[in-house]
């Protein structure tokens, strides 16, 4: 094999601010006509393509640019091995342009500039290298690292040098090919096809994806029971690096998920049952929305909830009705179902009716996100904090039975109440527990006494009390923790 052939085609993600033309340089890049799945100039999902450069294959990932798909570009990038920066000559750096730079830094991935629109009157290319400079980002012809092309998607000047430079980036990286390990990767667009069922664009980052294979997600799990290329073909086996189409979840896998391939369903069912185990003490959920780009934004904002001292786990989330399958799994895992814009079918409402599942609707996803706080909170054990209020010195031992004494002593610290709880401490070490039942002082019954006061006391132990015994008084309180 040669060492061409070795190495993995890199994955390309396109970010930059809306309307900069990161479809259309995806268009212009062997004629992919992008746009004509777009809805406004905005695309709706996430979509994978190949394309070949001096007999190398690149995979280009087309992320959103609207601010309302923030999460599905996020995690685009995690697939990612080179980003493309696209930024309009004549409008420069804008907000979304910003939230890119930061993704891409945040995924420590290398990445390129993408000047576009250089053919426009008010085109101002030392405008967008100087807004790059005061975002710590230096060009190569600027005594920097970072390269740039400069491009224009209309007439295509400057796409062919773009590619040639993805290629150098790509061998710099030495991205290599592994295909001995069992298939991974990432999921990059999902949606319910209601005659064909659940489908899943896959990444294949490491391994060989096979027809047949078993696979699994932690929201998915399913076969391999047919697999297509971007242009529609079928195919047997894919490589790392290529985008598929899959069917064969059980149910729709999330956006930016990883998938791992089994040797059989049963290692995945203990997966599955392993996953339940160590989230026990979790919030299980069930998730259900009208579209997936609500499902999207819900999960988002679930993974934003501080989840410190309480967490959540998503056993299944997917658009479409609520049907048998998620109340039966409610019913087995004691999961809480969440209804966003959705409603259970006639059979699932049935049963939950039946079996007293609990289904929360919801039509505004603020309200959803407080009720899942709301119920975190509520699963928070409160910390018992014990501070000591005082101690006792045993002077004599009056009388001792098998569980209480009447013992003398004296307040050295602080105060002692009647029906306090003791704590038993003999030359620094605790040896037992105790409760004061009765206080005496001056022979007069008390409710408490303070540092210096002599005292008799009626003490509840099945410990023998020894003269020079330490008896140290405590309260315990309850503060609640937070989120």
């Amino acid at each position: 094999m040669s060492e061409k052939l070795k190495l993995k085609p890199p994955v390309v993600v396109i970010l930059g601010h809306v309307d900069h033309g990161k479809s259309s340089i995806l268009e212009a890049i062997k004629d992919l006509k992008i746009i004509s799945k777009e809805s406004g100039g905005i695309t709706q999902h996430i979509g994978a393509y190949q394309v070949e450069e001096n007999k190398r294959q690149i995979t280009f990932i087309d992320t959103p640019g609207h601010e309302a798909f923030g999460a599905m570009r996020s995690r685009g990038v995690e697939a990612a091995d080179i980003a493309v920066l696209v930024i309009a000559a004549d409008e420069g750096i804008k907000t979304q342009t910003k939230e890119a730079i930061d993704i891409v830094k945040k995924a420590n991935i290398p990445f390129i500039v993408a000047i576009n629109k250089i053919d426009k009157p008010n085109a101002d290319i030392p405008m967008v290298k100087r807004q790059l400079a005061e975002k710590e980002i230096y060009l190569e012809t600027m005594g920097g690292k970072v390269p740039f092309v400069e491009v224009s998607a209309i007439s295509k000047k400057g796409i062919e040098h773009l590619l040639e430079v993805i290629i150098l980036v790509a061998e710099m990286e030495d991205l290599k090919l592994e295909t001995s390990c069992p298939a991974q990767g990432i999921v990059i667009e999902s949606y319910l096809d209601h005659n064909k069922g659940p489908i899943a664009t896959l990444i294949i980052k490491k391994g060989i994806l096979k027809k047949g294979d078993f696979l699994a997600t932690d929201s998915a799990i399913g076969k391999v029971k047919n697999m297509e290329d971007f242009q529609g073909d079928f195919l047997e086996k894919a490589y790392p690096s290529t985008p598929v189409s899959v069917l064969g979840f059980e149910q729709v896998p999330l956006v930016g998920e990883l998938f791992n391939v089994y040797e059989n369903q049963q290692q995945i069912q203990e997966k599955e049952k392993k996953e339940i185990n160590i989230k026990e003490n979790a919030l299980l959920l069930i998730i259900k929305t009208d579209v997936l780009g609500s499902l999207e934004a819900i999960i988002h904002m679930i993974e934003r909830i501080p989840q410190k001292n309480a967490s959540v786990h998503i056993l299944k989330a997917e658009p479409g009705q609520i049907d048998e399958s998620d109340v039966r799994a409610a019913i087995r895992t004691r999961a809480k179902i969440l209804c966003f814009k959705t409603k259970p079918n006639k059979i699932a409402k049935d049963l939950a009716q039946r079996q007293g599942v609990k289904i929360l609707n919801f039509d505004v996803i603020y309200e959803l996100i407080q009720a899942v706080e709301n119920v975190l909170r509520r699963m928070i054990e409160p910390e018992i904090v014990r501070s000591t209020t005082g101690k006792i010195k045993v002077l004599e031992i009056f009388k001792a039975e098998k569980t209480r004494q009447i013992i003398g002593g004296k307040a050295i610290q602080g105060f002692i109440k009647r029906g306090a709880k003791i704590d038993i401490f003999r030359q620094e070490e605790k040896i037992g527990t105790g409760k004061i039942n009765t206080l005496q002082q001056n022979k007069k019954e008390t409710d408490s006494v303070s540092k210096g006061s002599e005292c008799g006391i009626l003490f509840e132990t099945a410990i023998p009390l020894e003269r020079g015994d330490i008896l140290e008084s405590y309260i315990e309180e309850k503060i609640k923790k937070e989120l």
